[in-house]
C-alpha cells in the first residue's frame, strides 16, 4: 500500500471558531494551509500567524460560499499557490433561528446555498484535483448533530446539514477507488462565536442535558478533524464522527425528562 502523507490542506472558515482551531491542529501535523474566511479578513490573518508559528505556509483568501459556483475558482487558486492540495475541511457555514412557518424563502436559500449548494462545488473542485493526483486524499465536511437529529426553529438548516452527510455518504462511495476518504464531523455544541460563546471556557459552563456536563472546545473537535485527515484514518470513510459530549445520545432520556411545553419556542 502507498503511504499517504499529506503536505497541503485547505480549510474553509477558517477565521475562527472550529476552522481556525482544525488549522492550527493541521499545521502541527505538518501540513502548509489554505484559510478561507467571508466576513472577518482580520481573524483569518490571525491564524494565518498561527499557522506560520508552527513553521508551515499560509495563504489567505476570501471565500462566499452564496457566489456560484464561482466559489470554487478560490478553491482551485489556493491549490495552485500551495503547490498541491491533499486534505480539504468543508468547515464555512450559517444557520438561522427561525419557525417553518416563518422563514422566508430568502433565508432558506442563504442557509441551503451556504451549507450545502457551496459544499458541494467546494468539495468537488477539491476532489477533481486529488483525483488528477493520483495520491489519495482527505475530504471532511464538518456537519452538525443536526445532520442526525433536527432542533426546533432550524428547518434550513438541518435539512441543509442532513443534506452534507449524505453528500458525503455518496462521495465515500464513488471516491474509494482513488484512495480518497470522504468522512463528517458532526459537533454538539462547542464555545465558538457561532454559539455565541467567542473566547469562553466551556469547563465553565454547566450542560446539565449533556452527559460530559459542558459544551466542547473547538481544539476538541479538530482534533478528530486531524486524526480523520491522517494516515492513520486510512480505513474510514463514509462515517459521521459526533463530537458532541454524548448530546445524541439524549434523545428518549430527554424526552421523557422534559415538564413543559418551553421546547416547541425553540
Amino acid at each position: 500500500m502507498n503511504e499517504f502523507k499529506p503536505r497541503t490542506a485547505i480549510v474553509t472558515g477558517s477565521d475562527s471558531g472550529i476552522g481556525r482551531a482544525t488549522a492550527v491542529a493541521l499545521a502541527e501535523a505538518g501540513m502548509d494551509i489554505g484559510v478561507t474566511w467571508h466576513l472577518d479578513e482580520a481573524g483569518a490573518e490571525d491564524t494565518a500567524a498561527e499557522v506560520r508559528a508552527c513553521g508551515r505556509r499560509a495563504t489567505v483568501a476570501r471565500l462566499d460560499a452564496t457566489q456560484l459556483p464561482d466559489c470554487g475558482d478560490v478553491v482551485d487558486g489556493l491549490a495552485e499557490e500551495l503547490g498541491g492540495l491533499d486534505v480539504f475541511v468543508n468547515n464555512a457555514g450559517t444557520g438561522a433561528s427561525e419557525p417553518f412557518l416563518d422563514t422566508s424563502y430568502e433565508t432558506w436559500r442563504q442557509v441551503v446555498a451556504t451549507d450545502l449548494d457551496g459544499a458541494f462545488v467546494c468539495m468537488q473542485r477539491a476532489a477533481r484535483r486529488m483525483v488528477a493526483a493520483g495520491t489519495g486524499g482527505r475530504i471532511i465536511a464538518v456537519t452538525s448533530v443536526h445532520e442526525h437529529q433536527p432542533r426546533v426553529g432550524s428547518s434550513a438548516y438541518d435539512a441543509a446539514k442532513h443534506g452534507l452527510g449524505g453528500l458525503i455518504k455518496t462521495m465515500a462511495l464513488e471516491l474509494g477507488e482513488h484512495r480518497i476518504t470522504a468522512n463528517a464531523v458532526a459537533p454538539g455544541e462547542i464555545a465558538t462565536p457561532m454559539t455565541g460563546q467567542t473566547d469562553e471556557d466551556p469547563r465553565t459552563k454547566d450542560r446539565p442535558g449533556i452527559p460530559l456536563g459542558r459544551p466542547g472546545d473547538a481544539r476538541e473537535v479538530a482534533a478528530v478533524i486531524a486524526f480523520l485527515a491522517s494516515q492513520e484514518a486510512s480505513y474510514v470513510t463514509g462515517a459521521s464522527w459526533s463530537v458532541d459530549g454524548g448530546m445524541l445520545q439524549m434523545g428518549p432520556q430527554a424526552g421523557s425528562h422534559i415538564t413543559s411545553g418551553e421546547w416547541r419556542k425553540g
